[in-house]
């Protein structure tokens, strides 16, 4: 590791820039747990004011038409989707009125307002690199306490086309040590200005084959790819039907 007085100016920059991040990481805590109400939901007040709030101008600007399993019960699941745009955050939020722990990316949670929206939404911040395993341990301990979890495996978004990249480990081995339902949300049409979306909602499935063993590593990259094979299938269908009609 070179010392500070070795650095050069823009890897001075880069090192406060990390070190005032890190900070900003540690102040975060863990992500806010929501109680279940009598009727056996988890109701987040914050996201139902954005809900009221965006999903009028979400449907001028990006319409959007949802197929397939357009409603998803209460209780704990792990939704996974591929990620085209900053709309895809509001698909999950259409199939529940319960409230969704996002995992968005420290960047995000670490800036101004939205680091204010995410703590009040209980979202879980996550460094790009995977450095990290307290969002893993976050995440296990919302699902545990019966709440809905969104993760959107490719890591980035997909400026270029709809065609579902690899996935990055993880959503798999949450899925299976807290051993929740899976539900697949699949954008079948690059999200575009004025023009409909469609979005297909798989039903929801678990890996119960893995449960209960000692996986590999290999054996966890399968399940992830599983995943990933899940998400392709479902819009590999749904564009299929769309074109023999």
């Amino acid at each position: 590791m070179k010392e500070e007085g070795s650095l050069s100016r823009k890897e001075k920059r880069a090192k406060r820039k990390a070190e005032r991040l890190e900070k900003r990481a540690a102040a975060l805590g863990k992500p806010k747990l929501f109680p279940e109400n009598k009727h056996g939901y988890h109701i987040m007040p914050f996201m139902n004011f954005l809900r009221f709030l965006l999903y009028p101008l979400q449907f001028i600007f990006y319409p959007t038409k949802f197929h397939g399993n357009k409603k998803v019960g209460k209780g704990p699941c792990l939704y996974i989707g591929n990620h085209q745009s900053f709309i895809d955050i509001f698909y999950p939020a259409h199939t529940t009125k319960e409230g969704i722990h996002y995992l968005a990316k420290i960047e995000i949670m670490t800036a101004p307002i939205l680091h204010g929206w995410g703590k009040r939404i209980g979202a879980i911040a996550v460094r790009r690199d995977g450095s990290d395993i307290r969002p893993f341990m976050d995440a296990m301990r919302v699902l545990k306490n019966g709440e809905k979890v969104a993760i959107y495996p490719e890591g980035t978004r997909n400026r270029e086309n709809c065609e579902i990249r690899p996935f990055h480990g993880g959503a798999a081995m949450l899925a299976i040590k807290a051993k929740v339902p899976v539900v697949p949300v699949v954008v079948c049409n690059k999200p575009r200005f004025l023009h409909m979306t469609h979005v297909y909602v798989g039903e929801p499935f678990e890996l119960s084959e893995y449960y209960d063993r000692k996986l590999t590593q290999e054996e966890y990259a399968s399940a992830d790819e599983a995943l990933r094979q899940t998400l392709i299938t479902l819009r590999e269908t749904f564009l299929a039907s769309r074109k023999k009609r």
